[in-house]
């Protein structure tokens, strides 16, 4: 079974410090779980760019799905685009 860390997306949005954060969580997990909250900007097409923002900023080995209100990242072994 995957481990999935969870965390949550604030009102700073997608810092340089949340991106280290994601990765820190990746060594010991093979799934991230982020919560976009209300003072995020609580509106899925906002929750899809910060998806496509993210997937952008890890790299190739990563995919993401947003559903509602949560953006579920996994990380692959190669890279998959």
């Amino acid at each position: 079974m995957i481990k999935q860390a969870n965390i949550q997306l604030g009102k700073n949005g997608i810092t340089e410090n949340f991106i280290k954060t994601l990765q820190d969580h990746f060594k010991n997990h093979g799934s991230v779980r982020i919560s976009v909250l209300k003072s995020a900007g609580h509106d899925k097409s906002k929750v899809k760019e910060y998806t496509n923002e993210i997937i952008d900023k890890l790299g190739k080995r990563y995919t993401a799905k947003a559903i509602g209100f949560v953006i579920v990242i996994k990380k692959w072994r190669k890279n998959v685009r």
